[in-house]
């Protein structure tokens, strides 16, 4: 009952009277209808070989966020988004990468803040990729606290890991997840859009980057779980392909090195934790 409240909240907003009814039973019903997933089993951190050595030191890649970084939906990590993610990244660039993941099933902007972002320390990641919003979306954050929120996430991340490329997820295209009957699946989502140009501004201003999610995903019904709200195991593959799509074209190019002298071997190694252009698909 608790769940449907909060999903009732969800769908106030300014709207004809007659159709608040409507979205109210709508969203009770989803609640009783939906099956409650588990998140991801398996090892919080992983290892993909790279196909090159040469290329330098793994890269370091650290999923942090909620229900979607802990893999509901999944079976394992390793078949999720971290898991994946790394496989897209070692395949671009083909160089060795390490994930991690740290996430908690119903995390809003504000728990993520609290307590899921890991200390700094010696093998601090190269790539950080968040994922927020549905939670604080089912529980009608107001959009003003919700640009403070993301702002601060941003800022907070941007300073735990200066040396990092920080990629922030864009909000899903809820308008078309098939647990929400219409017109939920309609308010809800202009809420989801709205929140989503928030996200990409407050990423653009604190020197982040938004990675928005693929539309044409949610067309294809195979792309997600037996809920129909979380990614399946192919979906999380395909987001995590456009991700590293956009890690490999948002980091920064390596600092050019001195010039090598007579008898120096070619400077062709990119330093620890640069994430050198993509050459080929």
């Amino acid at each position: 009952m608790k769940r449907a409240h909060s999903v009732a909240r969800a769908i106030r907003s300014p709207m004809p009277l007659l159709l608040a009814p409507v979205l109210a039973v709508q969203a009770w019903r989803t609640v009783r209808r939906t099956p409650r997933l588990d998140p991801a089993t398996g090892d919080e951190q992983g290892f993909v070989a790279g196909a090159d050595p040469g290329r330098g030191p793994a890269l370091r890649v650290m999923v942090i966020g909620e229900s979607t970084a802990v893999g509901v939906g999944a079976s394992r990590h390793a078949e999720a988004l971290p898991g994946f993610l790394a496989e897209e990244l070692g395949e671009r660039l083909r160089r060795s990468v390490a994930w991690s993941v740290s996430g908690r099933n119903g995390a809003t902007a504000r728990r993520i803040i609290g307590g899921l972002v890991p200390p700094a320390n010696g093998s601090a990641p190269n790539v950080v990729v968040v994922t927020t919003g549905i939670n604080d979306l089912i529980r009608r954050r107001p959009l003003r606290r919700w640009a403070a929120d993301v702002t601060e996430l941003v800022a907070l991340l941007r300073g735990r890991f200066p040396e990092a490329t920080v990629l922030v997820a864009g909000m899903p295209p809820v308008h078309r997840f098939p647990a929400l009957p219409r017109p939920l699946r309609s308010v809800l989502g202009a809420r989801a859009r709205a929140m989503d140009r928030i996200t990409r501004d407050a990423a653009a201003a604190g020197g982040a980057v938004h990675a928005p999610m693929d539309e044409a995903m949610a067309r294809d019904r195979r792309l997600f779980a037996a809920d129909g709200f979380h990614p399946s195991a192919a979906g999380y593959r395909a987001w995590a392909r456009d991700l590293a799509r956009v890690a490999v074209a948002a980091a920064p190019a390596p600092a050019p090195g001195p010039a090598p002298g007579p008898g120096d071997p070619p400077q062709d190694t990119p330093p620890a934790g640069a994430v050198p252009p993509r050459t080929a698909d």
